[in-house]
Protein backbone atom coordinates (compact mmCIF):
# COMPACT_ATOMS: atom_id res chain seq x y z
CA UNK A 1 0.00 0.00 0.00
CA UNK A 2 1.05 3.41 -0.84
CA UNK A 3 1.25 6.35 1.16
CA UNK A 4 -2.48 7.85 1.63
CA UNK A 5 -3.35 11.58 2.24
CA UNK A 6 -6.10 13.01 3.76
CA UNK A 7 -6.86 16.58 5.91
CA UNK A 8 -9.29 17.51 7.97
CA UNK A 9 -10.78 20.68 9.63
CA UNK A 10 -12.71 21.58 12.55
CA UNK A 11 -12.72 24.93 14.43
CA UNK A 12 -9.58 26.53 13.54
CA UNK A 13 -7.29 23.15 13.08
CA UNK A 14 -6.13 22.10 10.40
CA UNK A 15 -4.62 18.29 10.12
CA UNK A 16 -2.54 16.49 7.37
CA UNK A 17 -2.98 12.70 8.06
CA UNK A 18 -0.34 10.77 6.35
CA UNK A 19 -1.26 6.58 6.40
CA UNK A 20 1.10 3.50 5.07
CA UNK A 21 0.76 -0.03 6.00
CA UNK A 22 2.77 -0.62 9.42
CA UNK A 23 2.12 -1.44 13.16
CA UNK A 24 0.00 0.85 14.58
CA UNK A 25 2.17 3.69 15.75
CA UNK A 26 0.63 7.38 15.87
CA UNK A 27 2.46 10.17 15.54
CA UNK A 28 1.04 13.91 16.29
CA UNK A 29 3.40 16.37 15.60
CA UNK A 30 6.20 14.59 16.44
CA UNK A 31 5.01 13.04 19.34
CA UNK A 32 3.09 9.80 19.97
CA UNK A 33 -0.61 10.57 20.62
CA UNK A 34 -0.59 9.25 23.98
CA UNK A 35 1.93 11.79 25.31
CA UNK A 36 0.17 14.66 22.76
CA UNK A 37 -3.33 14.12 23.82
CA UNK A 38 -3.12 13.44 27.75
CA UNK A 39 -7.10 13.10 27.98
CA UNK A 40 -8.29 9.97 27.67
CA UNK A 41 -12.00 10.57 26.31
CA UNK A 42 -10.03 12.83 23.66
CA UNK A 43 -7.91 10.03 22.67
CA UNK A 44 -10.58 7.52 22.30
CA UNK A 45 -12.70 10.05 20.33
CA UNK A 46 -9.77 10.49 18.02
CA UNK A 47 -9.22 7.07 16.76
CA UNK A 48 -12.78 6.01 17.34
CA UNK A 49 -13.13 5.45 12.92
CA UNK A 50 -11.29 2.39 13.50
CA UNK A 51 -13.67 0.70 15.86
CA UNK A 52 -16.82 2.11 13.93
CA UNK A 53 -15.10 0.68 10.71
CA UNK A 54 -13.92 -2.46 12.33
CA UNK A 55 -10.61 -2.53 11.12
CA UNK A 56 -7.50 -3.23 13.17
CA UNK A 57 -5.07 -0.24 14.03
CA UNK A 58 -2.54 -2.20 11.51
CA UNK A 59 -1.25 1.00 9.90
CA UNK A 60 1.29 3.84 10.81
CA UNK A 61 -0.24 7.33 11.22
CA UNK A 62 1.98 11.17 10.98
CA UNK A 63 -0.42 13.81 11.57
CA UNK A 64 0.66 17.53 11.34
CA UNK A 65 -1.98 19.39 13.21
CA UNK A 66 -1.87 23.22 13.47
CA UNK A 67 -4.24 26.30 15.21
CA UNK A 68 -7.01 25.89 17.82
CA UNK A 69 -7.04 23.85 20.81
CA UNK A 70 -6.62 20.36 21.70
CA UNK A 71 -10.41 19.43 21.13
CA UNK A 72 -10.88 20.66 17.61
CA UNK A 73 -7.26 19.34 16.56
CA UNK A 74 -8.36 15.73 17.84
CA UNK A 75 -11.37 16.39 15.85
CA UNK A 76 -10.05 17.53 12.52
CA UNK A 77 -7.91 14.32 13.17
CA UNK A 78 -10.66 12.00 13.25
CA UNK A 79 -11.96 13.39 10.22
CA UNK A 80 -8.83 13.14 8.89
CA UNK A 81 -8.51 9.57 9.71
CA UNK A 82 -12.15 8.60 8.27
CA UNK A 83 -11.40 10.45 4.90
CA UNK A 84 -8.39 7.92 4.79
CA UNK A 85 -9.86 4.94 5.83
CA UNK A 86 -12.57 5.68 3.02
CA UNK A 87 -9.49 6.02 0.55
CA UNK A 88 -8.92 2.43 1.65
CA UNK A 89 -11.96 0.80 1.55
CA UNK A 90 -15.13 2.09 0.22
CA UNK A 91 -16.97 -0.05 2.17
CA UNK A 92 -16.12 1.38 5.44
CA UNK A 93 -18.04 4.34 4.22
CA UNK A 94 -21.86 3.86 5.51
CA UNK A 95 -20.79 3.45 8.97
CA UNK A 96 -18.83 6.15 9.03
CA UNK A 97 -21.06 8.61 7.61
CA UNK A 98 -23.94 7.26 9.96
CA UNK A 99 -21.78 8.17 12.96
CA UNK A 100 -20.95 11.58 10.79
CA UNK A 101 -17.45 11.01 10.95
CA UNK A 102 -16.77 12.38 7.33
CA UNK A 103 -19.15 15.66 7.57
CA UNK A 104 -16.73 18.87 8.35
CA UNK A 105 -18.32 20.29 11.53
CA UNK A 106 -18.22 23.98 10.13
CA UNK A 107 -19.15 25.80 13.31
CA UNK A 108 -16.40 28.36 14.27
CA UNK A 109 -16.90 31.07 17.22
CA UNK A 110 -18.77 33.91 16.32
CA UNK A 111 -17.46 37.52 15.55
CA UNK A 112 -17.52 40.57 18.34
CA UNK A 113 -19.82 43.28 16.87
CA UNK A 114 -19.00 46.49 18.02
CA UNK A 115 -21.03 48.24 20.58
CA UNK A 116 -21.13 44.78 22.72
CA UNK A 117 -18.70 43.19 25.56
CA UNK A 118 -19.01 40.01 23.45
CA UNK A 119 -20.37 38.37 20.09
CA UNK A 120 -24.42 38.61 21.57
CA UNK A 121 -23.83 39.98 25.37
CA UNK A 122 -25.39 42.96 25.72
CA UNK A 123 -24.65 45.81 28.71
CA UNK A 124 -26.66 45.62 31.67
CA UNK A 125 -30.08 47.51 30.95
CA UNK A 126 -30.49 50.82 33.36
CA UNK A 127 -34.41 51.76 33.30
CA UNK A 128 -33.27 54.99 35.74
Amino acid sequence: MEMINTIGRRKSSIARLYMKSGNGKIIVNGKDYKVYFPQDHIRLAMIDPFKVAGIDMEYDIKVNVKGGGFKGQAEAIRLALARALVKINEEVRKPLKDKKYLTRDARVVERKKPGKPKARKSFQFSKR
